[in-house]
């Protein structure tokens, strides 16, 4: 995992116009929701506060296993809400937050992993892949899109 980090990170990086253009879509919303679970769950705190600190919108971090205690009832079409989902020992659990975003309307922005047709083909929304490495160290890939967008929205606004 180690050996490859440089280059998987710079895979990441590669991807910066595809982040560009998400933020222009971005940009001019109120509120922000970013969830995940498990090593996930920690990326998604950090993600919001870049946001925060970065562009001044609103923006939290959410557990995926907490989204019916509270955050599903601002699910719609509207609000744009980022899902980290990585082939992880949680994965199952972020699929059915990811299903029941969707059920509602939403279109969640996937961060998955390069590759994951299957979680793409569950959101009608965007995804930007990352490379899969091993869980501890895939936060680490994980938060390089969250830091752009929130470099790019800053930016924009």
């Amino acid at each position: 995992g180690l050996k490859e980090l440089s280059g998987n990170i710079q895979l990441v990086l590669d991807q910066d116009e595809k982040v560009f253009n998400l933020a222009k879509e971005l940009y001019q919303s109120r509120s922000l929701l970013v969830m995940g679970r498990g090593y996930s769950f920690a990326t998604c705190l950090e993600g919001a506060l870049k946001i925060k600190e970065l562009t001044y919108m609103h923006s939290e971090g959410i557990l995926a296993g907490e989204l019916k205690h509270g955050p599903l009832a601002l699910v719609d079409n509207e609000l744009p809400i980022i899902c980290i989902i990585t082939r992880d020992p949680v994965y199952k659990k972020c699929v059915n937050a990811l299903l029941q975003v969707t059920a509602r309307g939403g279109r969640p922005i996937l961060i998955c992993e390069k590759g994951d047709i299957e979680t793409q083909s569950l959101s009608p929304g965007l995804h930007i892949e990352i490379p899969h490495t091993v869980d501890c160290l895939q936060s680490i890939l994980s938060i390089i899109p969250m830091q752009l967008l929130s470099y790019h929205i800053a930016v924009l606004k």
